[in-house]
């Protein structure tokens, strides 16, 4: 499998990591979906299974090519290489776009799930009563999450641990938004930017030759929760995809109609056109520690036809024409690969 990956292929797969970990930051959209659209989902999942016991006995007895191969590391080391980068790069721009094009970049994420929704449905054939059943089912579950009030900020690492398990959720669940059970759990400031921003501030000043951070406690805790957060991600995948592994194996059908409810129900967390409604307390503006105010919940809306929204369904579009573009890649790839 691995001797047969170019170049291309390799630099492919980075890619594809910056799209999963650029989508995972976002709320509302699943890097699971990247992985399904661009056609290594299966791979992705496979390879995470195989971290287990015999993987663990392989690296304790210093049989580390043993366990490089048999964990399929290559695929996983570029794929989380890609999304490593993305966390200090592409997900920063990201950051950015939302706060001044935030519309467009909705708009986008919206376009680029009904094009999911249309890739996953187009080849699913399966469909009874059970399986209807699981659409309705997933779309619902969607539509829960999609306007549930988000909690309060939480940094016990207990629970910081249990974000990690589930923040990763959308890695493995297509359509399912780690980052936004985030946001609904009160821990995203603090789990994707506080803590991320801590890491890249300490990298920075190490370079420099700068250790005054040993000594700031504020950082040092930030370092601490960003670690346990990463001991709960790590954890998360590894049980999602054993999970996800059997289920896939007994019930692929119903799996998969309830994957493509769930996305279908996601589409709410998206809607481009939605007034954001702000925490208050004593008629003033509730902050978090980045000094921004906290969201209470999001209003959606019917938008007015003007230009403004002639270019979001524009962006709409485009965001259809990425994923379309994703599922030609995709199958281009296996059959050169077949």
């Amino acid at each position: 499998m691995e001797s047969t990956r170019t170049l291309k292929d390799k630099i492919f797969l980075v890619l594809k990591g910056l799209g999963m970990g650029a989508a995972n930051k976002v709320p509302g959209v699943s890097g699971g979906v990247v992985a399904f659209v661009a056609g290594f989902y299966e791979e992705f999942i496979y390879s995470l299974r195989k971290v287990n016991s015999k993987a663990f006995k392989l690296l304790i007895n210093g049989r580390y090519k043993s366990f490089y191969n048999y964990i399929n590391g290559r695929f996983l080391g570029l794929l989380f290489f890609g999304m490593i980068i993305s966390y200090f790069s592409v997900s920063k721009l990201l950051d950015y776009l939302i706060e001044h094009y935030e519309l467009y970049v909705w708009s986008v994420f919206f376009g680029m799930i009904l094009g999911s929704i249309y890739y996953i449905n187009k080849d699913f054939k399966d469909w009874n009563y059970k399986t209807y059943i699981s659409l309705i089912l997933g779309i619902l579950s969607g539509l829960s999450i999609s306007f549930l009030s988000p909690a309060t900020q939480n940094d016990n690492l207990w629970f910081v641990f249990f974000c990690g398990i589930i923040s990763v959720s959308g890695m493995t669940l297509p359509g399912f938004s780690g980052s936004f059970i985030l946001i609904l759990l009160g821990n995203y400031v603090l789990l994707l930017v506080d803590s991320v921003n801590a890491l890249f501030d300490t990298f920075y000043e190490i370079i420099g030759g700068d250790f005054g951070f040993i000594q700031n406690t504020e950082r040092i805790r930030m370092l601490q929760v960003l670690a346990v957060f990463t001991l709960g991600s790590v954890t998360g995948l590894v049980t999602f995809s054993h999970a996800l592994s059997y289920i896939l194996k007994h019930y692929k059908s119903i799996t998969l109609s309830a994957i493509i409810g769930f996305i279908i129900g996601s589409l709410g967390v998206v809607w481009p056109w939605k007034e954001t409604i702000f925490k208050m307390q004593n008629g003033e503006f509730m902050l978090d520690s980045t000094g921004k105010p906290i969201i209470a919940n999001y209003k959606r809306y019917i938008p007015e036809l003007h230009q403004e929204t002639y270019m979001a369904i524009g962006f709409i579009l485009l965001g259809i024409l990425i994923v379309l573009g994703l599922e030609y890649y995709g199958q281009k790839t296996r059959k050169i690969n077949e």
